[in-house]
């Protein structure tokens, strides 16, 4: 029997169990309502575009710990949240420019302590992210943000290109906001079904 025929429930069981096929027909199934349903609220074809992968590939990446009961349902509420999240951060308040760096007021006191252990904690968590990278684009973006070289003095010790490195490192930044994205809805969803159980 064909999986086409399968239902939504079946498939994501089968997902669970790591079925690519599985997850190619909900994702055929859903893409286009999906899709739809996040144009209609912020009317942008890239971001949409954008939005629909986001949710897609975070269910692929938690499907071992994410309990869908409805995948209908699991999926507007991801899409809202993604929707949600996208209009929040277009109406962050504009950045202001002085000129006068003097003016600013010092931030609040805080515990630096604490700042160390969350920046080392932190540091920890992304390192662990970059794993899953290829060596080489690993070891460009360590170069770029722990040792603090321009791209030409990398490209020069390596012996690539400055193009090759900029190529690699815009690589990296994509794999760790697509890994932070998928951390932080695992956590939103986790913390829904606590509060609705």
């Amino acid at each position: 029997m064909s999986m086409r025929t399968h239902s939504d429930a079946e498939l994501w069981e089968a997902v669970t169990h790591n079925s690519n096929s599985a997850f190619s027909l909900l994702f055929d199934r859903y893409w286009s309502v999906i899709y739809k349903t996040v144009f209609s609220y912020i009317k942008d074809n890239e971001q949409s575009e954008e939005i629909t992968h986001d949710i897609f590939l975070n269910l692929w990446r938690g499907r071992h710990t994410l309990m869908v009961h409805s995948f209908p349902a699991y999926l507007r509420a991801s899409a809202r949240y993604h929707v949600y999240r996208f209009m929040k951060s277009a109406k962050a308040s504009p950045i202001s420019y002085v000129d006068d760096w003097d003016g600013i007021p010092a931030p609040k006191v805080t515990n630096a302590g604490d700042e160390r252990i969350n920046a080392a904690e932190l540091e920890t968590d992304v390192d662990g992210l970059l794993t899953d990278l290829p060596i080489r684009c690993r070891e460009i973006f360590l170069l770029s943000r722990k040792e603090d070289l321009t791209n030409d003095e990398i490209a020069g010790r390596l012996g690539i290109s400055k193009r090759s490195v900029e190529n690699q490192i815009t690589r990296a930044l994509k794999h760790l906001r697509i890994q932070l994205k998928a951390l932080i809805l695992i956590v939103y969803v986790a913390l829904y079904v606590y509060l609705s159980g």
